[in-house]
């Protein structure tokens, strides 16, 4: 018995002993997974870093290349005419090109003329001389030209003054309406071939094309009728033969482009123009087109060496603001009809919308408001479009309620505002179309409504195109601003360097007083990362407006008592979440769909920083109500800040007051 209880001691010391020795391990192994984790999480910082810094390398490398190509551009326009490219159009250095701004030239008492009569004007605006005398000595050449400034006068006038005719293709049936339009009013003969021309006409145009007294200056045609009409290349042919193809003109080129913002596959097809008519020189058109995008242009189109003129983008007279869309559609509309019963009293302008149906809807709206209000998209039967064009032209419509599909060239010069009812896909397309605006050189305002579910609506639209996500991020980034000069903003993508001075107080953010504070979100990131991984551990897909949802606490008790929900009000929460996207904390995951396209949130390549200690996420917003309907505030001494209310949104007593009723933005107290 004895013996038996020493091996029972025994075995208890030993069963003791590996217990320890177990627990001893698994304490180290415990130890080692947690350093494992701890590692794997620095690893991950320093790839990100990493992923930083070469997008910084790259943004570097870029720069300096463009630098370089300044640099050589400069170099080649100081060497003499003798070392340039030789051949039909031979580079030009910038001394010579100088001499085409001048009046030494046969035709130019023939332009003189017809820049009186037909078109009534005294005086050439910038760059037009030098692009007339360009195209008239039969250089190809690509103008870039803000919209407003005159690009169409620097073909249409030398059209006048050449044998035979011009061939313009142009993107947008309401564009060449507009023009022939204009033209017909000053006795200027031209006609255009698109879809809806009947038989007859197109026959009549097709024999005019070949008549040496011929009965038109200026044909205008699609891209999709130069594509696809064998008859009209051969038209071309005989009329090339006999001398009476002056010059081709592409309006809106960008479009030639698959990083332009408004590319057409069709006009993909147009070099086929001077590969069948070398000799014939070419003119593109443009209001926004990058160095890379004429770039393109230039191999697209078959122009191996065109001449550029580019001009600055800006446009003193427009004044360029962003204001918070309401969420509730009719508050929103409520807004904008109370802007153009007031303000725009008896005035002339435009409504952007998204889509066909907003165009039916606002304008329905509109008129509900005793707005005289018709809307203009591509499924209108094309006589009631022209019907509403020309109305509007002679004043008898106040307000074109419209889609994309109404702009492009429209020469109504007394547009006082362009309201954009959702935000445009790019910084390009705003620019072009806010441009509508101001042709008279009088102050016009260009008003964009920003709201937090357009950004998604619009992404799954522009999700299929090149760089159409990257486009979209950077006028939202353009909304969202609330301390840089608008036209700051626009000029990084035109290649132009700005100077704030130069605004003179014309975009809200220069009119303000510097009204806005830097606010650390840290933790308010950290709560929306823990909302989305939560979300993704129990296979579920969020859509923003979800995300926003359950950040601010609705949605099932069991989810709200597993996050940490916010304070602040819902357009505090929007204008974070937009944040985190703009900087790659969180990301777009769309699902696709026979039917649609969703945009759902997931956890962005910068997401795990957040679990840094030392690492801070900060954003600029607006602290005080400094301005209110685009006038210096005259009660910010009665501003709320600091006066212990919680942060909500807070009218100005101005702002109640005045007659658009302008929303100021978030207040973080």
């Amino acid at each position: 018995m004895v013996v038996d209880d020493i091996y029972t001691s025994k075995g208890w010391l030993l069963s003791q002993q590996i217990s320890r020795r177990i627990m001893d391990e698994g304490g180290r192994t415990n130890d080692a997974q947690a350093e494992l984790e701890t590692v794997d999480a620095e690893l991950e910082l320093i790839e990100l870093q990493i992923c930083e810094l070469l997008q910084k390398q790259a943004e570097l490398t870029c720069r300096k290349d463009a630098l370089l190509q300044r640099l050589k551009e400069a170099c080649n326009a100081a060497q003499p005419s003798s070392s340039k490219l030789s051949g039909a159009n031979p580079v030009l250095s910038k001394q010579e090109l100088q001499l085409y701004d001048g009046t030494d030239f046969p035709w130019f008492k023939e332009v003189e003329q017809h820049l009186k009569d037909p078109f009534h004007l005294s005086t050439f605006r910038s760059l037009q001389l030098k692009a007339i005398n360009l195209t008239l000595s039969g250089r190809d050449l690509f103008l870039v030209m803000p919209t407003g400034r005159g690009k169409s006068l620097c073909y249409q006038l030398p059209a006048l003054c050449s044998k035979g005719f011009t061939l313009v293709v142009s993107p947008l049936v309401s564009l060449m309406e507009d023009q022939i339009m204009s033209l017909k009013s000053i006795n200027v003969p031209a006609v255009m071939l698109n879809a809806s021309s009947t038989k007859e006409h197109a026959k009549n145009v097709m024999a005019g094309m070949t008549d040496p007294n011929g009965p038109f200056k200026l044909l205008y045609v699609t891209p999709e009728r130069i594509a696809k009409s064998k008859l009209l290349m051969s038209r071309l042919e005989k009329a090339h033969n006999a001398d009476l193809l002056s010059r081709i003109a592409v309006d809106e080129v960008h479009c030639c482009s698959q990083w332009g913002h408004d590319f057409r596959p069709d006009f993909k097809q147009l070099g086929i123009l001077k590969r069948q008519f070398p000799k014939v020189p070419l003119l593109g058109l443009t209001a926004t087109a990058t160095g890379s995008v004429l770039k393109d242009c230039e191999n697209i189109l078959c122009v191996p060496h065109p001449v550029t003129l580019s001009a600055s983008f800006n446009r003193a007279n427009l004044y360029y603001e962003v204001r918070i869309k309401d969420s509730n559609y009719d508050a929103s509309i409520s807004d904008i009809a109370s802007l153009i019963k007031n303000r725009y009293k008896d005035q002339s302008g435009i409504v952007y919308v998204f889509s066909q149906k907003d165009a039916e809807n606002v304008s329905s709206s509109l008129q509900k408001e005793d707005i005289l209000a018709f809307p203009y998209h591509a499924h209108m039967d094309p006589d009631v479009k022209s019907h509403v064009h020309c109305k509007w032209t002679l004043n008898k419509i106040q307000v074109v309620v419209a889609t994309v599909a109404f702009g492009m060239g429209i020469d109504k010069p007394d547009v006082r505002f362009v309201i954009h009812h959702t935000i445009s896909k790019s910084i390009e397309n705003y620019y072009q179309e806010s441009g509508r605006a101001g042709r008279d050189d009088s102050q016009a305002d260009c008003i964009l409504y920003f709201g937090f579910s357009d950004i998604f609506r619009i992404s799954t639209m522009v999700v299929m195109e090149n760089i159409g996500q990257q486009k979209l991020l950077q006028i939202v980034d353009y909304c969202q601003n609330v301390d840089r000069c608008r036209r700051s903003l626009m000029a990084v993508h035109f290649d132009e360097v700005w100077d704030d001075e130069g605004c003179n107080q014309m975009c809200d953010t220069c009119r303000r007083v510097k009204d806005y504070t830097t606010v650390d979100i840290t933790e308010h990131a950290k709560q929306v990362v823990k909302i989305v991984e939560l979300a993704a551990s129990v296979d579920e897909k969020l859509t923003p407006l979800k995300l926003v949802d359950t950040w601010m606490g609705k949605g099932p008790a069991k989810r709200r008592k597993m996050i940490q929900t916010t304070t602040l009000c819902r357009l505090q929460a929007e204008a974070m979440v937009v944040t985190m996207l703009l900087q790659g904390y969180l990301r777009d995951d769309f699902s696709f769909t026979p039917y649609t396209t969703y945009f759902y949130v997931r956890l962005g390549r910068k997401a795990p920083l957040l679990k840094s200690q030392t690492h801070t996420l900060c954003m600029k917003m607006r602290s005080t109500g400094s301005v209110c309907c685009g006038e210096t505030c005259e009660w910010p001494g009665q501003c709320q800040r600091g006066k212990g209310i919680s942060s909500k949104w807070w009218r100005c007593p101005c702002v109640q007051e005045s007659q658009d009723k302008r929303l100021l933005t978030a207040h973080l107290v």
